[in-house]
């Protein structure tokens, strides 16, 4: 009688039963024990499944958490450089705003002095076409003269005080010495050109003749001007 030989046959992954009649074995007893083989693949399979669906169910809910995930943080970026370019589009109108103003208040500075001293205009031109005598015209004058010095004090210039004052030269400018037994120490006696100051500051020195004590008196040595002497 030939022998019969089952070529083997794999019904697991990791286990494998061959059917071999060679060394004797009835075949019942190999298909029983296929039916055993495929039955413990079985259970090792059943006890395995759950795990890894487990393991999949969580990738799948993973998914769509980290792709929210990244797209909330694309719209937050997204929102985050809209805000940069409007600042930068604020600042920009504002530095431009800016630039313009101080245009503007170089250009207009002189805007409101220049209506206060046209007033003046218009009242020197009043006085002068004002009919009358020589002293009539000269008190016209004289009030125009009044006006201008309101406006230029209204505008933060004053005259400088300098007849009767001992020299300053800080104030004054010595334009010409006389002496005079009347002082003891340089004074000033005469003004060529007042002298006006703009707030704290020297808006421009009061020229003047300084009179000096008369020769011999150590006191009028001390720091006097240098200037021209007077003529006669």
């Amino acid at each position: 009688m030939a022998k019969q030989t089952t070529s083997p046959t794999r019904v697991a992954d990791d286990e494998a039963y061959e059917l071999d009649l060679e060394d004797g074995g009835s075949l019942d007893e190999a298909v029983e024990d296929a039916v055993a083989a495929v039955e413990r693949h079985q259970r090792s399979a059943a006890s395995k499944s759950p795990d890894a669906e487990g393991d999949a169910e969580a990738e799948s809910e993973a998914e769509p958490d980290a792709a929210s995930r990244i797209a909330e943080l694309e719209r937050q970026l997204e929102e985050a450089q809209q805000r940069y370019l409007r600042t930068l589009a604020d600042f920009d109108n504002f530095r431009k705003r800016a630039e313009r103003d101080k245009e503007n208040l170089r250009r207009y500075a002189m805007f409101e002095p220049l209506k206060s001293i046209l007033e003046v205009a218009d009242n020197l031109e009043r006085a002068l076409s004002a009919e009358g005598t020589v002293e009539d015209v000269k008190r016209g004058l004289e009030m125009t003269m009044k006006s201008l010095e309101d406006v230029l004090k209204k505008l933060g210039v004053e005259k400088i005080t300098a007849v009767g004052q001992p020299f300053d030269p800080t104030v004054h400018e010595a334009v010409s010495r006389v002496e005079s037994a009347e002082v003891t120490v340089p004074t000033v006696v005469s003004e060529m050109q007042k002298g006006y100051r703009y707030h704290d500051r020297l808006l421009r020195p009061a020229m003047a003749t300084v009179a000096m004590p008369a020769a011999g008196d150590a006191a009028g040595d001390e720091g006097s001007p240098s200037a021209p002497e007077a003529a006669g």
